[in-house]
């Protein structure tokens, strides 16, 4: 039996588990999605040594940056991101070679992109600087779009929150959140923005999709503006991983 697999720490919100597993079923594929919940990437070559049927893995964080120095080669788009969220896992003999891409950027891209209207949407503010993050704003570039990255900190190439005037927002109106805030359990946060300045040119995408709606979905909606959890970006995105793990079989 084949098996495939999701590396990050920590795991417990996974959706890939049980989409996979569910897919191997419905379909009668005789494969099986196990969670690797890893407390450091050096533990990866252990996971491959002790389970000798991989065909290949997701990563998500903090691994999307991490994982890149174990691989053997990796697709010109994952290098451009600079991020792997899947693995294909290839046996040559008793060798294994490891091959990295991005997934993210594809589910995203298809995602998102009904939603833009060229005369509205040509600026946008991606929240937060992690691995997710230069997927979306690699596919944002790609859909035509100029960017700029959100954070708490002083860091080259980006704006703090405190920052974002209602000016800002009406520029860049359209607003990604790569960050955890608002995911659940702690349903009640959201990121730091002048919401009311908002209205029904602005779209606020969420990459999370636990809760459904999003405290920074909410209060973006009531002012009019359009918006979209992280849930279809996945499914599309699991998609991609399963033809990764297939190419020119």
């Amino acid at each position: 039996m084949d098996k495939y697999g999701l590396i990050g720490y920590p795991l417990g919100h996974s959706f890939s588990i049980s989409y996979f597993n569910q897919r191997f079923h419905d379909e009668d594929i005789d494969a099986v999605y196990e969670n690797f919940e890893i407390p450091t990437i050096d533990i990866l070559p252990e996971v491959l040594s002790q389970n000798p049927e991989l065909k290949g893995l997701n990563v998500t964080i903090p691994y999307k940056e991490k994982v890149i120095p174990f691989l053997d080669s990796i697709s010109p788009e994952a290098r451009a991101i600079g991020a792997v969220n899947v693995i294909r896992v290839i046996h040559e003999g008793k060798n294994i070679k490891l091959k990295g891409y991005n997934s993210d950027v594809i589910g995203f891209t298809q995602s998102i992109e009904p939603m833009l209207e060229k005369k509205w949407h040509q600026k946008a503010l991606i929240l937060g600087t992690g691995g997710a993050s230069k997927a979306i704003d690699y596919g944002l570039r790609n859909l035509g779009l100029e960017t700029v990255f959100v954070s708490r900190y002083e860091r080259p190439g980006t704006i703090q929150y405190e920052r974002i005037t209602p000016e800002v927002v009406k520029e860049y109106n359209v607003i990604v959140n790569c960050t955890p805030l608002g995911m659940y359990p702690k349903t009640e946060e959201c990121p730091m923005l002048p919401y009311e300045a908002m209205d029904s040119h602005t779209i606020l995408y969420d990459l999370i999709y636990n809760p459904d709606e999003t405290l920074f979905m909410r209060k973006g909606a009531a002012q009019g503006a359009q918006v979209k959890n992280g849930l279809e970006m996945l499914l599309l995105q699991a998609f991609a991983s399963w033809e990764f793990w297939h190419e020119n079989k």
